[in-house]
């Protein structure tokens, strides 16, 4: 079976894109000429140069393929990151839709997220796969354009347009995250040059119990069905503690209170919006503070998701920036 992947040359592309190959299926994936290449080194795919931004391309990869698995996206926290968010996460996820209709493409597995079902502001009740979204009125934009994007995936199941599955992981580590653009505060706090930790959670699964669950949901996920792909619940404290922990330096010991954090992110938009960079925005301030628990009971019935203990995920990471000398 021929398959292509989006966003292959990311952390979780590149692990995907390796699953696939393993497992016996011809992988062809989809590219800019730019992209970083170093973590597919001799892995057998067939290479499609273009973008989910480019309709014509991704319908060239997509004609040569039975299943697509869109994992390609962006990350970002500050109001100027919003309109490649908007063109990347909802306008390449459109294209990818239409493209898969119209060439009658047998299946879609789509990498949402779980910014996509929103958080908790206590931590309290873990989200499920039916909560409802919560964060509309804080109009974040990493969150709000994989809520919507996911929308329309969901949509185009509806009205039978697709067979799609829709996957929601939640904070992924294990080697080679320390790659990531959004992983930066993560690395700092292995360097132990982070002093303050805040309130709020983090959810953590290990890399390699994602790509297993992705595998299984491309095989018998239902269609228009969303999973959560979560692991263990943490307090961000926790979370510094063990990434400290694993790089054998001083966790973070000084509390940054919600009040304080809040006006440092409000501050820093003013100074982001007169063109100057700032250390933290509100939606950084956001995403520090809400509680990102979930419950994936039902991934773990349906799809046979196994949960790695996130001291293990999060050493594992930290030994491979250990390797690679980031720290």
């Amino acid at each position: 079976m021929k398959v292509l992947v989006t966003g292959a040359t990311g952390f979780v592309g590149s692990w995907m894109t390796k699953k696939l190959v393993t497992e016996g299926l011809d992988v062809h994936i989809l590219r800019r000429s730019s992209s970083d290449l170093s973590e597919l080194i001799n892995i057998d795919v067939t290479h499609h140069i273009g973008d989910v931004t480019d309709p014509e391309s991704l319908v060239q990869a997509i004609k040569q393929v039975d299943v697509v698995f869109h994992l390609a996206g962006v990350v970002g926290y500050t109001p100027s990151a919003r309109k490649l968010m908007e063109k990347v996460n909802i306008g390449g996820t459109q294209n990818v839709v239409e493209a898969c209709i119209k060439l009658d493409i047998k299946r879609l597995v789509y990498m949402s997220s779980v910014v996509a079902i929103g958080a908790s502001f206590n931590g309290q009740n873990p989200l499920n796969e039916q909560s409802e979204y919560n964060l509309e009125h804080l109009n974040l934009g990493y969150f709000q354009t994989k809520h919507e994007a996911e929308k329309i995936v969901k949509q185009a199941c509806e009205k039978n347009q697709i067979d799609a599955v829709i996957l929601n992981p939640s904070t992924i580590y294990g080697p080679g995250d320390a790659k990531k653009g959004s992983r930066k505060t993560q690395v700092k706090v292995a360097q132990g040059k982070m002093p303050f930790y805040t309130s709020g959670g983090v959810n953590v699964i290990h890399i390699k119990d994602l790509v297993d669950a992705v595998y299984q949901a491309f095989q018998v996920g239902k269609t228009g069905e969303r999973y959560i792909l979560a692991g263990e619940n943490l307090t961000i404290k926790q979370l510094f503690n063990y990434i400290a922990e694993a790089a054998g330096v001083k966790p973070p010991s000084i509390y940054m209170p919600d009040i304080v954090l809040h006006t440092i992110g409000k501050i820093g938009d003013i100074l982001e919006r007169s063109g100057k960079k700032a250390p933290l925005s509100s939606e950084n301030a956001w995403a520090a503070t809400l509680f990102h628990w979930f419950d994936s009971s039902k991934a773990q019935k349906d799809l046979n998701l196994t949960i790695t203990p996130a001291k293990e995920a999060i050493t594992s990471s930290v030994n491979w920036m250990k390797t690679n000398n980031i720290i």
